[in-house]
């Protein structure tokens, strides 16, 4: 793929290229949740940053379940741009959903989601593809001037930066911006659940995307509702152990249920023993101390954490064996056709001598 220059305005049929039966160039994808009044502009914008890259493209609206107007507004772009394709999703099922609707739904060989707040802006998608030109996989984009405010928004993002950061082992400072640029081939094997739409970095680089990330521009919300607040913080906290539990213990979770089970099997050993002596050497009756309560009670919890962690192991070997999944990704094979033809000479050598 060629450097994208931003100075550059080729103007295409995009008639033509809708028409098409090749993959496009790029997928652009956005969850759209009651944005009536900023569609019409983000398109024209859109549509404006697209045409300056020489590129064919196809644009993605996920409509999630809103309750305003912005489905007919997606629907009557629909039918004047031959690019755009809306996926309107039943009710309002969060952007974590929306954004897995629009990967599935995309059939470009990069794809770029964004928000459609008009706070993120079309034209450093051309910056976004030149970096993704110099090798990486995952270009992440960073609000470094961010036009929130500061005490409930980029105080608390701050902070759940660099907790995710250093859980998910991906040094980047802004999880939380959806404009991105990936390679589709480093979101193949990606699943998205819950609330962990902002992690898909830590996912891809999982799988062993190379990744990074550079500033974006961000504009002050205009128009609109933000969707956001402070009760995210807890679901984030919520995913961080949910990833940290998946990145060290995915294909082995009787490590951490055992260890848990281990550690009450030894408050319980050492609270029976300490009850036995004080039984022994101070005349204290079992009635007059818990200790013998603490002792059965952690017992019951180790062999429930024992038991966990067999029931786990037995799920992940399911998962995996019953769908042939393997435990790891491959970036490539090299070699592999020496061997083959290595191979070939040696039942030709055979066969020679035979005859």
């Amino acid at each position: 793929m060629k450097k994208y220059d931003e100075e550059e305005t080729v103007v295409r049929d995009v008639t033509r290229d809708a028409a098409s039966n090749e993959a496009p160039d790029i997928s652009v994808f956005l969850p759209v949740y009651n944005e009536e009044p900023n569609l019409r502009p983000l398109h024209a914008k859109l549509d404006e940053a697209l045409r300056k890259l020489g590129r064919t493209a196809e644009i993605i609206y996920v409509d999630d379940g809103s309750t305003d107007g912005s489905l007919e507004i997606l629907q009557g772009l629909a039918r004047i741009d031959p690019r755009v394709r809306v996926v309107a999703l039943r009710r309002n099922y969060g952007q974590t959903a929306a954004m897995a609707a629009g990967i599935d739904a995309a059939t470009g060989r990069v794809l770029i989601p964004m928000d459609a707040d008009l706070q993120n802006d079309p034209a450093d998608i051309v910056r976004l593809l030149n970096k993704l030109d110099e090798g990486y996989d995952v270009v992440s984009g960073w609000r470094k001037n961010r036009q929130d405010t500061l005490i409930t928004r980029k105080i608390p993002s701050m902070i759940a930066n660099r907790i995710i950061s250093w859980i998910g082992g991906v040094p980047l400072h802004d999880y939380g911006c959806s404009l991105k640029a990936y390679r589709r081939e480093s979101l193949e094997d990606v699943r998205l659940y819950g609330e962990m739409h902002r992690f898909i970095p830590i996912y891809a680089s999982w799988a062993g995307a190379r990744v990074t990330e550079i500033p974006v521009e961000h504009h002050p919300r205009t128009m609109g509702k933000s969707k956001y607040g402070l009760s995210r913080t807890l679901k984030v906290v919520l995913d961080l152990m949910t990833i940290k539990f998946m990145a060290s213990y995915q294909t082995k979770p009787i490590y951490v249920f055992g260890t848990f089970g281990i550690f009450a099997f030894i408050i319980s050993m050492l609270a029976g023993l300490y009850a036995v002596f004080l039984k022994i050497f101070h005349r204290a009756d079992f009635v007059q101390t818990p200790l013998p309560i603490l002792a059965i009670v952690m017992f019951a919890v180790g062999v429930q954490f024992l038991l966990m962690g067999l029931l786990a192991e037995m799920l992940v070997r399911t998962y995996h064996e019953s769908q042939a999944k393997r435990i790891y990704a491959e970036r490539g094979r090299f070699g592999f056709d020496n061997r083959q033809a290595t191979d070939d000479r040696q039942t030709e050598d055979t066969l020679a001598g035979r005859t």
